[in-house]
């Protein structure tokens, strides 16, 4: 989260993305003038995995910024339903309870590989 590039929205968030193998691959957004080219950290979490070879991942961790605790965008989810439907989804804000969630929970009926046979 220290590291996001936000200049725009002032919202400051970071992701830790947890593999089956208990590697760990963190990422943070990184906003862009062309509001439509931003990354969110959940993203750029998963973009660095998969370049490194991980592909099964049990569990995400975001932090952010914002008073109440941010879950995952729909494009996020979307990107984390491809590797991970049954994801253990973990959020926190500065202050109060973390939340937690089933990705399968956030994104029912998702489109995914077995929709393309």
């Amino acid at each position: 989260m220290r590291r996001a590039h936000s200049p725009y929205s002032g919202v400051r968030v970071g992701a830790a993305l947890l593999t089956n193998d208990g590697r760990a691959f963190t990422g943070c957004n990184v906003e862009n003038a062309s509001y439509g080219l931003t990354l969110c950290a959940e993203r750029v979490a998963v973009v660095k995995a998969v370049s490194e070879g991980a592909t099964r991942f049990t569990t995400i961790a975001i932090a952010s910024s914002t008073k109440e605790p941010l879950m995952p965008c729909g494009a996020c989810r979307q990107t984390l339903q491809e590797f991970a439907p049954g994801l253990r989804v973990l959020v926190a804000g500065p202050r109060g309870p973390v939340r937690e969630a089933r990705l399968d929970e956030l994104l029912p009926h998702a489109f995914s590989p077995r929709d393309l046979r």
